[in-house]
């Protein structure tokens, strides 16, 4: 079992960003952090060019679907990050929080959400360098 830390990624409707950012985070830490998404308001499904866009990059998320976000994802995470949620996501005490100003891909062309997509894994990037335990030096 991973005992890594836990992110929750967080947009309105859990169908292009915070999915985009989980997929990505889960892909390049190897396993090591336990990733989860969710939304303050659900779409039905994942935006169809968000899914296109990361099996451009080798990331397939065809089997998920938009989730609730729910108090006890909350607790359960170490790192929250928010996207566009607003005051929608609760605030508990010893979480760490990060709000990513990221554009919405909703209605975007493919063109626009690479960029969105980049803009996500550049992020992505650095968080997993903060992650990252410190190397001891003997």
């Amino acid at each position: 079992m991973n005992e890594g830390p836990s992110v929750l990624f967080v947009c309105v409707h859990n169908a292009g960003r915070s999915q985009m950012a989980a997929a990505l985070l889960h892909a390049r830490s190897g396993g090591n952090v336990r990733v989860h998404s969710a939304g303050s308001a659900p779409a039905g499904s994942i935006n169809p060019v968000v899914v296109e866009a990361l099996n451009e990059v080798g990331i397939d998320i065809g089997q998920e679907f938009p989730k609730l976000m729910s108090d006890d994802a909350v607790r359960g995470a170490d790192i929250v990050i928010t996207m566009g949620c607003g005051d929608a996501c609760p605030i508990y005490p010893g979480k760490r929080y990060e709000d990513w100003e990221v554009e919405d891909p909703a209605g975007k062309d493919i063109l626009a959400v690479r960029r969105i997509r980049d803009d996500i894994e550049q992020r992505i990037e650095r968080l997993i360098e903060q992650l990252r335990p410190a190397k001891r030096t003997s």
